[in-house]
């Protein structure tokens, strides 16, 4: 059984695609496998990659010919949920997936960088994967201006997805600064480095579509597993 707040299964495979356009992975022109050998490829059913496709068909990605098949129109800024997701296996690509560790609403930390307008945020954790590998640690603060409860339950796996749909926030711009940090206190077993352990962490901060600031994380990622990418949109 999925998660609550796990993307419908054909939303993630588009998602996957996109990533792959955005990466030049796929090309444009390029004509995708037929669809029985695609589905079967990917673990799923060809009902499920058909509603896939029609959803890239829709934003212009792919087109689909009449007994020829289905071919790629890449775009320079293709659409996506995970839009500003700057982190990719070293093997290039992965689907995002997150689990949420607990979402608090608190005084803003004094070490975070000034944004938004409340003296308070939403404090999300999460555990970040890349196709099922275990990729982050994130810790993202929402201004608590932006709504007065957030339950963990409703997060979606895509926290902007979640923002668009039920917070009317579009984050149209990210600046990021990379440098080293200390694992955080909180990270589970499961990530394969222990607390304090100096990681790449990448510093965020986050504006909606007014241009004000909305948002600012902290990402530590695993540099044996990922690699810091250039923004896909």
């Amino acid at each position: 059984m999925s998660s609550p707040g796990a993307l419908p299964l054909y939303l993630q495979i588009s998602e996957l695609l996109i990533r792959d356009i955005a990466a030049g992975r796929l090309i444009d022109g390029e004509r995708l496998p037929p669809e029985r050998e695609m589905a079967a490829g990917l673990g799923i059913a060809v009902g499920t990659l058909r509603q896939a496709l029609q959803a890239l068909a829709a934003k212009g990605l792919v087109e689909r010919k009449q007994g020829s098949g289905n071919y790629i129109r890449a775009k320079a800024d293709p659409s996506s949920v995970y839009a500003l997701l700057r982190i990719e296996l070293l093997s290039g690509g992965g689907l995002p997936t997150a689990r949420v560790l607990s979402v608090d609403r608190l005084p803003k930390d004094p070490r975070l960088p000034a944004f938004g307008t409340s003296a308070e945020g939403h404090r999300i954790r999460r555990l970040r994967f890349l196709s099922g590998v275990v990729a982050a640690v994130e810790e993202i603060w929402l201004d608590g201006a932006l709504a007065e409860r957030i339950a963990p339950e409703d997060l979606s796996e895509s926290l902007y997805f979640y923002y668009r749909q039920r917070l009317n926030l579009w984050i149209t711009r990210a600046e990021d600064r990379v440098g080293l940090g200390a694992l955080p206190d909180w990270v589970l077993a499961e990530f394969p480095h222990p607390p304090g352990t100096p990681l790449p962490m990448i510093t965020r901060i986050a504006r909606g579509q007014d241009g004000q600031s909305a948002e600012a994380s902290f990402t530590w990622y695993d540099p044996d597993r990922v690699a810091y990418v250039a923004r896909l949109k």
